[in-house]
């Protein structure tokens, strides 16, 4: 499993950004190989980011060369360019 963690600036209120991530929801949910992903908000002002889990290294790649991963900047007024790690899971704690 591939871990990925996105961080980005937004002048969104986090109002805008949730509304905007609800109704991209479904498009994400549809992506195949994404076995989760989380929304998430840092401790920085107007610094927002997702968590994903991945079940390949193919299925990232899939993701990050589609439209709907290209769309992310407009979608949700980056202000910068965004921060991204992936890892390799290891293993995990629970399998639930």
């Amino acid at each position: 499993m591939i871990l990925q963690v996105i961080k980005l600036k937004s002048d969104l209120s986090e109002e805008e950004l949730s509304k905007r991530a609800k109704e991209r929801e479904p498009q994400f949910q549809a992506i195949p190989g994404l076995l989760q992903k989380y929304y998430v908000k840092t401790d920085q002002s107007g610094q927002y980011g997702g968590v994903y889990v991945w079940d390949s290294p193919e299925a990232l790649q899939a993701y990050q060369e589609s439209d709907l991963a290209k769309s992310i900047p407009e979608a949700y007024d980056i202000t910068e360019v965004p921060t991204i790690e992936i890892m390799d899971i290891l293993f995990q704690l629970r399998n639930e």
